[in-house]
């Protein structure tokens, strides 16, 4: 249940705090004082898209915070957030004008992402737009679906049609006509055969850089190398480092057992010169190793050459360019073969569509069975909302198998006796569609834990005793559930349990709105306004008594 809302800076709302109570809460004012403002910042809370043009003009940001109590069990823990010792959540959103979004449960952050992810099982938000949505046959199929848990159905359904549909998607790219087959046979085959000629070798292109960068550097190269051994082994007139380094460690040996200092002297020596031996000699390998030839250094660039052509054509590297040729390979071996793949693939095909096609019967039978019962309580609905000769029905026509099954699920209604069932968009009238999408949510809802359901304007286009009818309905609603409506009929207002008005008016140049609970007396004055517009005469307002009178002596009978 929402106990209350706290805005701040939102339209032209600058600060109010709405302090809700269980069963049913009526939300009236003048058109465009910003009833729809309270339901803007009730979706913020909830985790739904805003907009910085939300925030009053001048605040660098607007606050949206509520609290809900009498949670339904595990809703939360399962998306790693707890309620407090009291069995309390505190919910508030930041939004700045920069566009950022700070949103906490109980203090700590979470993402919008989450909020939305929970607002189901909190808050219900039912809007003018639902009629719409009721008249778009599209939609039918997904308010039976929820209303018979056919869940599983069809995920059982959904697993078979994705590979129904892998199936043919594959014939269907082997199904190409023999120009086209022998035109892709033409160029994958001059693809293979120019890689193929290439000899590619993993890792080739490293080793031919390394060793281009020494052919095209020979001559320094060798002269460095020849260099550094003539300073390290000298030649036949001059003796190099290491000779130098033996007369040392020669000279160091004969004191070494004058002291443990000198010895270590002498042992560094031997280290020394043990080290750039190994260098000299590795040295001297390396340049009798070295051979170079212009026409090595000719083929090193031409195959350099080569493999810069292929990459710019098949992949960044050698490594890419024979992974290129294997798939290259495969799907040469599958055109050629097609004829025997497709042959099989057509055989998987029958034998999934039949797997899909019971699957889409079974999840028809459970469609079925659900739309019978939905009839039947759409149909008791409808009779308590004062339209006892309506017929309301679920017509189900087969189609083809696709993602949703193989039904095409249509509402079907006749408003008058002796009229045929036509579809909603043809029958229905505004008041009309408010009472079914009404009937529709009461129903849909009595197995939803949801603890909260806000109404926005659900009575448009709906007046006399279908208002005092939908008026009782949503009165029945609040007994096990906590209803939130926004209404401009005095006959729901009425009946409500609380009423909150909300004003707006302008100071210093500002415009400003609140919402003000309303006592009795004030509750008269307000329906006697909704009644009779700006002039509230004695007999508006004794009507507006009388009709309080009403609405409390139902509620008492309700209980």
């Amino acid at each position: 249940m929402l106990d209350w809302l706290r805005i701040e800076n939102i339209a032209v709302i600058e600060q109010t705090d709405i302090y809700f109570h269980e069963g049913f809460n009526a939300l009236t004012g003048e058109t465009g004082a910003g009833k729809s403002i309270v339901i803007d910042a009730m979706g913020a809370i909830l985790g739904s898209r805003t907009s910085r043009d939300l925030i009053r003009t001048g605040a660098d940001k607007a606050f949206v915070s509520a609290q809900f109590s009498d949670l339904p069990p595990d809703i939360l823990s399962e998306n790693g957030v707890e309620p407090d010792e009291d069995g309390l959540i505190l919910i508030q959103r930041e939004i700045f004008s920069g566009g950022k979004n700070i949103c906490r449960i109980n203090g700590r952050p979470v993402t919008v992402a989450l909020l939305r992810k929970i607002s189901g099982d909190l808050v219900n938000i039912h809007g003018q737009h639902d009629g719409q949505k009721l008249l778009d046959e599209a939609c039918h199929g997904t308010y039976l679906d929820q209303y018979g848990h056919t869940r599983q159905e069809i995920l059982n359904y959904q697993e078979k049609y994705k590979i129904l549909r892998g199936l043919e998607k594959e014939i269907q790219n082997l199904q190409m006509d023999e120009a086209e087959r022998a035109r892709r046979i033409e160029h994958l085959n001059y693809q293979v055969q120019e890689l193929e000629r290439a000899e590619l070798m993993p890792g080739e292109e490293e080793e031919l850089s390394a060793r281009l960068g020494l052919l095209r550097n020979a001559e320094k190269y060798l002269n460095a190398l020849s260099q550094a051994d003539y300073n390290l082994n000298g030649d036949d007139e001059i003796s190099g480092v290491i000779s130098q380094i033996q007369q040392a460690e020669n000279a160091m040996s004969g004191i070494s057992d004058l002291g443990e200092d000198l010895a270590e002297l002498s042992r560094r020596l031997e280290q020394a010169r043990l080290e750039l031996d190994d260098i000299g000699e590795a040295i001297r390998d390396r340049r009798m190793e070295f051979e170079f030839s212009p026409a090595e250094l000719d083929a090193a660039e031409s195959r350099m050459d080569l493999l810069y052509r292929l990459e710019k054509k098949y992949g960044p590297d050698v490594n890419t360019m024979l992974n290129y040729l294997e798939q290259c390979r495969a799907e040469l071996d599958r055109i050629e073969t097609a004829d025997d793949e497709l042959s099989r693939l057509q055989q998987e095909r029958e034998k999934i569509f039949d797997l899909v096609f019971i699957s889409g019967r079974k999840l028809t039978e459970a469609r079925k069975a659900a739309a019978r019962e939905l009839e039947k309580r759409i149909l008791k609905e409808l009779n308590d909302l004062d339209m006892k000769k309506v017929r309301f029905a679920v017509d189900f026509q087969e189609k083809e198998p696709d993602s949703d099954g193989c039904d095409i699920i249509k509402f079907l209604m006749s408003a008058n006796a002796g009229e045929d069932l036509k579809p909603l968009a043809k029958i229905a009238s505004g008041g009309e569609l408010a009472r079914i999408m009404l009937a529709l949510k009461n129903v849909l809802s009595e197995a939803d834990i949801t603890g909260t359901m806000v109404f926005d304007e659900i009575d448009t286009g709906v007046s006399g005793r279908a208002a005092q009818r939908i008026a009782e309905k949503l009165a029945q609603v609040s007994r096990h559930k906590q209803v939130l409506c926004v209404t401009h009929l005095p006959q729901l207002a009425a009946m409500a349990d609380e009423q909150f008005s909300v004003e707006k008016g302008e100071r210093d140049g500002r415009t400003y709105t609140n919402v003000i609970a309303l006592d009795r007396k004030a509750r008269e004055m307000e329906l006697a306004r909704m009644s009779g517009g700006s002039e509230i005469t004695r007999a508006l307002l004794k009507s507006a008594g009388e009709l309080l009178d009403s609405a409390e002596k139902y509620r008492r009978d309700l209980n």
